[in-house]
């Protein structure tokens, strides 16, 4: 009997409690979920081959045995430590902070479990294809993109600011993440936070800390973003979304390297890098008074411009082909690549979603294909034959709407008042389309 392969088991040990929604979306996604509290005493049994993923989850009551987890940590280091940091505050616990530090990335409250997915998902195919996580991340041969990589080699070793720009979906975080990655930072924290997802009242919060007594509800100090990245790289998101009295205090942190936590004077030293993106003009906001020119100046000291897919040539197929093998790593499907026509459809597609669209056909198609090849039907893209050009649409449109107004009048004895009620329309309206459609009624008649 031939040995069954033995696939490598994808499992996240949640230290706290996952909520169901949470658990279901990591399933169906193929992850097994551990949930343990933090004190227990944990074995993570594993294969050499196995990718496990720590996730922290501090939304609740902060663990009580910091010190054992703390253990458990250093006896899994190959083990990446992600953290769901509370929306509340933060208790200032050396031990927790230093249990924070470890934590190659963060997520605030609430989760964002489409992200949370979609990232541990790069995780794994990261993995699963031995690539670094590094420039090499960034999948493709093309010509800009080949640009994008050689400017990310070049920044990420200067320790200066950088705006990565692009439509959505083009790939600026993985971009940042390579960024980072490639540093001298690559040791410590790389945080990461959507600036249009927080609300605007807990933005300078988020971001900066808090006093105790700062606001109704503040009852002790808390840490802000970039007190829990010191040592790494913060990656600002959609940068264009940031009120500007945050603003105010972003620059600060870029000129002077300190920060002022929300009810106190006292500025406090910080050491990260930052890394912006936005998908939008910042140079047109600036001149609309919705960004600041000086802070602007800061940030767009390196710039990273991160190519449309549709300018990427044959990078859209061999993207297609990547995230396809990624799907059948992880689950059973029949599809194992695309037919002539589907990869010409796909070269042929706009794709105004750029990788990220991409990625989603991929996968619906992979799933809801009965054949081993791809088709165009499956990607829901359409053949060339079926697509009409505008002028065509509209000229058939009038011509069938002629059509029927001429018919309506002949069942009628070209009585208007009759082929209006026929129509369900006013008789100014049957008056109004026989002018348009140049119908002399007398002649007709």
């Amino acid at each position: 009997m031939a040995a069954v392969p033995e696939f490598p088991a994808r499992c996240v040990i949640w230290f706290g409690h996952p909520h169901a929604a949470e658990r279901a979306a990591l399933a169906a996604e193929g992850w097994q979920v551990r949930g343990v509290a933090s004190d227990q005493c944990v074995a993570i049994g594993m294969r050499s081959n196995d990718l496990v993923v720590g996730l922290l989850d501090l939304r609740g009551t902060p663990p009580g045995n910091l010190e054992h987890l703390q253990g458990l940590l250093e006896q899994h280091r190959h083990m990446r430590l992600l953290a769901i940091l509370p929306a509340g505050p933060l208790p200032a616990d050396p031990a927790l902070q230093a249990l924070l530090g470890c934590c190659a990335e963060t997520y605030t409250t609430p989760l964002d479990v489409t992200g949370l997915v979609l990232r541990l998902q790069q995780l794994a195919d990261g993995e699963a294809a031995g690539q670094p996580a590094g420039a090499q991340a960034l999948v493709g041969d093309s010509a800009v993109l080949q640009v994008a990589r050689a400017a990310l080699r070049k920044f990420a070793p200067v320790d200066l600011p950088v705006l990565i720009t692009g439509e959505t979906g083009t790939g600026k975080e993985l971009a940042a993440q390579a960024l980072h990655a490639l540093s001298p930072r690559h040791g410590r924290p790389f945080l990461a936070v959507n600036c249009g997802a927080i609300p605007a009242a807990l933005v300078q919060s988020e971001l900066f800390g808090h006093e105790r007594g700062a606001f109704t509800g503040a009852a002790t100090r808390r840490l802000g973003l970039f007190e829990t990245a010191t040592g790494g790289t913060v990656f600002l998101d959609e940068i264009g979304d940031l009120p500007l009295d945050a603003q105010t205090n972003l620059l600060r942190v870029l000129q002077e390297g300190t920060i002022e936590r929300v009810g106190s004077n006292h500025p406090v030293s910080v050491d990260v890098r930052v890394v912006a993106a936005t998908h939008v003009d910042l140079e047109q906001a600036v001149e609309r008074g919705q960004f600041r020119r000086d802070l602007f100046y800061r940030l767009n000291v390196l710039r990273l411009p991160m190519p449309p897919l549709r300018e990427r040539g044959t990078d859209i197929v061999l993207l297609a082909e990547h995230f396809l093998a990624s799907f059948r790593r992880r689950h059973v499907t029949r599809a194992r690549g695309f037919s002539t026509e589907a990869a010409r459809a796909l070269q042929r597609f706009n794709w105004p979603g750029n990788v990220r669209e991409l990625l989603n056909r991929v996968q619906r198609a992979a799933i809801v294909s009965e054949a081993e090849l791809i088709s165009v039907a499956d990607l829901e893209l359409l053949p060339p034959q079926v697509e009409m050009p505008q002028r065509m649409l509209h000229d058939a449109r009038q011509a069938a709407e002629r059509d029927a107004l001429l018919q309506a009048l002949r069942d009628n004895a070209f009585n208007i008042t009759a082929c209006a009620r026929t129509m369900q329309v006013s008789r100014v309206t049957v008056y109004r389309l026989c002018r348009k459609h140049q119908l002399a009624l007398p002649e007709l008649r």
